[in-house]
């Protein structure tokens, strides 16, 4: 019996430690995300030294969290997102407004669907 209250309990650990990455993960995807919309908003008022310095500090919160998204995330997923972080400020530094805007829109769809993988989900389950 106590075999059984053991597994059980490492089981609701594990699907809490789950649940907890999932809802770390959605918040930490929103705000970067709610950033890049902000910074787009920036662009098109012609205020491209402060979308830049929004994209910049939300690229280093996810540089902040790197560690982290490593050890729960695939390696590609990530680091395909940092790329597309330097892709945008690069953009945004050559004032390239179509291309930019093609990008920022990229990378918030990239971390709006990693986000979605990691929920807990019949879809994701199977």
């Amino acid at each position: 019996m106590k075999r059984l209250w053991f597994a059980a309990a490492l089981l609701a650990a594990v699907l809490a430690v789950t649940l907890w990455n999932a809802r770390h993960l959605e918040g930490l995807t929103s705000s970067l995300s709610q950033d890049l919309e902000k910074a787009r908003q920036l662009t098109t008022q012609e205020r491209w030294d402060q979308a830049e310095q929004l994209v910049e500090d939300a690229r280093n919160r996810w540089l902040s969290h790197g560690t982290y998204l490593h050890v729960t995330l695939r390696h590609g997923d990530t680091d395909q997102i940092q790329l597309d972080f330097e892709e945008v400020l690069r953009l945004l530094q050559t004032r390239e407004t179509g291309e930019y805007a093609a990008a920022s829109s990229q990378l918030m769809g990239r971390l709006s669907l990693l986000s979605e993988a990691e929920q807990l989900t019949l879809e994701n389950l199977f």
